[in-house]
């Protein structure tokens, strides 16, 4: 049953040193104020699995929070590099990161299958890539029917599951619309999961059934954190910060500039900061 908490608390309640954490969300409802609440608490030696780290991740592993990244396309969208995780790769700045990449297909049936409680994941993908040559986790399985050569990589299953979504009534049901990437199997993989989201309405009887995404029994906590997706976008309430990505590119460049950036935006902000932020993106949806 999922338990309303302010975002401090569901993240120390939820994520410990150590973990595995999925902060998922596709151009859309990316879960940003959860992020910030975990590098404000300083929890680190984290694997993070998403499958397309943009500027969170580059947060996080540019404070040292990360051992190990699990993904697919690693970028900013739209502007190019994720240069903290370049840093962290290629010159162990400001730790040594291991990843272990995959491509889109891989990540999608990967969580499916621990949303399944299976062991791995079988699929068709891979055939002629090299990502095979130095990613062990991707092997081959003959199908016992038709004898083909299927991909198979090890089932998803974070520790944590972080996602944001418009809305939540007050039995802890979530609403999703717009744009849904793999939100829905990261939460039914991992073992807790916490869900930001714009706000909370009494029932869901005025809404289509098929928004209702995720059922209460499903998350862990919930936490009403307005804006909570900002730079990104929240279908109905407000537009992309195209801004603030290009922003990020140079900010992220320089480590002096970085630090001072995770000082004023993140250490010394809150989740209830969030909210002025995209007040000026409303109403362009």
């Amino acid at each position: 049953m999922a338990q309303f908490q302010s975002l401090k608390d569901a993240v120390a309640d939820n994520l410990n040193a150590g973990d595995s954490a999925a902060f998922e969300g596709f151009t859309h409802l990316i879960p940003h104020a959860a992020a910030h609440e975990v590098i404000r608490q300083g929890i680190g030696d984290l694997t993070l699995i998403r499958m397309t780290p943009d500027l969170i991740y580059d947060q996080m592993i540019g404070r040292g929070l990360v051992r190990k990244l699990v993904f697919s396309y690693a970028g900013n969208p739209g502007v190019g590099l994720l240069r903290r995780l370049r840093d962290a790769i290629e010159n162990g700045v400001p730790r040594p990161l291991e990843i272990e990449e995959h491509s889109h297909a891989a990540m999608a049936n990967a969580y499916e299958a621990g949303a399944s409680g299976l062991p791995c994941a079988i699929f068709r993908g891979y055939k002629g890539a090299g990502l095979k040559q130095v990613n062990p986790n991707i092997r081959s399985v003959t199908c016992p029917f038709s004898g083909e050569e299927l991909a198979a990589v090890p089932a998803l299953r974070p520790d944590v599951a972080f996602i944001h979504a418009q809305k939540a009534d007050r039995q802890g049901n979530i609403l999703i619309e717009g744009i849904v990437g793999v939100q829905k199997e990261a939460v039914l993989a991992a073992k807790r999961a916490v869900v930001t989201v714009e706000e909370v309405v009494e029932s869901f009887d005025d809404f289509h059934p098929n928004l209702t995404i995720l059922p209460h029994w499903t998350v862990t906590a919930i936490a009403v954190v307005p804006g909570g997706a900002h730079p990104s976008y929240a279908r109905g309430y407000y537009d992309r910060d195209n801004a603030a990505y290009v922003e990020w590119d140079t900010i992220a460049a320089d480590r002096g500039r970085f630090d001072a950036w995770i000082e004023t935006n993140v250490m010394n902000a809150s989740p209830e900061d969030f909210a002025s932020r995209v007040e000026s993106l409303r109403g362009m949806m």
